[in-house]
Order: C-alpha cells, then sequence, then structure tokens
C-alpha cells in the first residue's frame, strides 16, 4: 500500500474522530430496548423552602377589607402577571434565620416547609386568633416564579424564571436556546441546594430511561452546567464538513510553506 493510499486513510479517520457524532446530540434514545416499555415517572419530592426565597401570599375572605392589610394590587389582581421586579419588592422574602414578616402576624418561621405547608399554618393562626371560621379566610401562597440558572455550552446561558409550577430539565434547556453541538449531554450536571448542604447529580439525556432520573425534574434554584466535548477543544469543527475544511486549510497551508521554504 503505498504512501498516498495510507495517508488518505488516515485523512478520512480523522475527519470522522474530529466530528461530533449523531449519537451525541440526539435526545432520550430508546436504542431499540425501550420502544416498548412503558414511562416510569420519576419520584418528584415536594420543594423545601430556603433562605432567600420568594414567596407570593395572598389572603382573602368574604369581606375583602378585613384583609386588606395582607395584600397589595399586585397580588390582588387575578389578571395581572407578576414581573420579576414586583414579586422581589412585594413578596415576603425569607430570611437567613428562615423567617417572613406578614403584617399583624409577625415572624413566621418556614424554612424546610413547602408550600402547602405555610399555607396551612397561615390559615390556621388566622382563623385561631384573628378572624372566625364565617370569615371564609382563602390563603394562597406560591413561590414567586421559578428560578433556575444554566451555564456551559448553551445558546442562553443565565438565570431564568419560569411561572409555572413543575420544570422539567428538558423546558429548561428549551427556554435557554438548547444545547450547543459542542455540549456533553451524555453529562449533564444539575446542582441542587437543600437546607443542609448542596447535591451534584449527573443526568444522560441521550438516554430514554433520564426521565426517571432524580434530577429530570428540576427543583427551584437548581444549577445545570453543560460540559463541551472534547472535540471542541480540538478546534478541528464540529460536522465532518467543518473537520474536513480545516484539514484542508492546514494542508494548504503546509504545502505553500513547503514551496516557499524549498
Amino acid at each position: 500500500m503505498n504512501k498516498s493510499v495510507i495517508g488518505l486513510l488516515l485523512l478520512i479517520l480523522l475527519v470522522f474522530t474530529a466530528c461530533v457524532p449523531l449519537n451525541d446530540i440526539i435526545y432520550l434514545q430508546d436504542n431499540g430496548k425501550n420502544a416498548n416499555e412503558a414511562v416510569t415517572k420519576s419520584e418528584l419530592k415536594p420543594y423545601r423552602l430556603q433562605t432567600n426565597d420568594n414567596l407570593m401570599i395572598t389572603i382573602k375572605a368574604i369581606d375583602p377589607k378585613s384583609v386588606e392589610i395582607f395584600n397589595n394590587s399586585s397580588t390582588e389582581s387575578s389578571s395581572s402577571v407578576i414581573s420579576d421586579q414586583a414579586g422581589y419588592y412585594n413578596g415576603y422574602t425569607i430570611d437567613d434565620h428562615g423567617n417572613i414578616r406578614m403584617p399583624i402576624l409577625g415572624e413566621i418561621n418556614v424554612l424546610g416547609f413547602t408550600t402547602d405547608e405555610v399555607r396551612i399554618k397561615i390559615e390556621k393562626q388566622l382563623n385561631d386568633l384573628y378572624f372566625k371560621s364565617e370569615a371564609g379566610i382563602f390563603v394562597t401562597v406560591k413561590l414567586a416564579g421559578f428560578r433556575y440558572t444554566i451555564n456551559g455550552e448553551v445558546f442562553n446561558t443565565g438565570t431564568k424564571v419560569l411561572y409555572q409550577d413543575k420544570v422539567n430539565i428538558m423546558e429548561a434547556i428549551a427556554n435557554s436556546g438548547d444545547i450547543l453541538i459542542t455540549g456533553n449531554r451524555k453529562d449533564v450536571k444539575v446542582i441542587r441546594r437543600f437546607p443542609q448542604g448542596s447535591e451534584t447529580f449527573s443526568i444522560d439525556l441521550t438516554n430514554s430511561n433520564a426521565v426517571n432520573s432524580p434530577c429530570y425534574y428540576l427543583q427551584p434554584n437548581d444549577y445545570i452546567y453543560i460540559k463541551p466535548l472534547k472535540q471542541k477543544t480540538w478546534g478541528t469543527g464540529k460536522t465532518g464538513i467543518e473537520s474536513l475544511s480545516t484539514i484542508i486549510t492546514i494542508l494548504s497551508l503546509a504545502t505553500t510553506t513547503f514551496l516557499l521554504l524549498k
């Protein structure tokens, strides 16, 4: 086998190893193994409130004037969309001691509680101390938006806020413009805060079993990091055409330099 044939084979091998394989960029592949199997919904534990979380609390009653002190124009209007800024200024932020401070009720500890537990706690205090059951007290407690941060190989990095109760990682990535072709979909890191500390999860988004991962459904304040593939560090290109163009450019430059020196 002459040198030209060997060189051509090496060139073809380099092109195919330098570009990103198709299986590395397709989401939720079943590989023919799980085609007829039902998807098991991952266990989604309720979110436990942490310091610096912002709560929107609305209190209603048969006589609206009796609970006016607890509400403001942003929370009373069901037709208005609460902006991020409005949620910050009009909501109840959990301080470093895990408390929120409400009119009349004073400081209420909510650290480690779910929003439903906080709702029950406030309703009980209002009914036991200030109102009778006939007042028809109705309390709503929600986080002021589902907040998460995404960084790395995505089109649009940064902190995002979605106004919905549940968000899965596919929705979060789509909201960030999708993962770049140079992003590692097989080892996506999710750093999750707990009252006792942080924990790092890893999820393979190219595998259909990802929907069963404990981090498939996000929790507020999750941090998502998309690592780059090794092809990015090589700098030869993301596709076969890009890799071939890079190699041809290098060979042309090398040939020109050789001829000039000769």
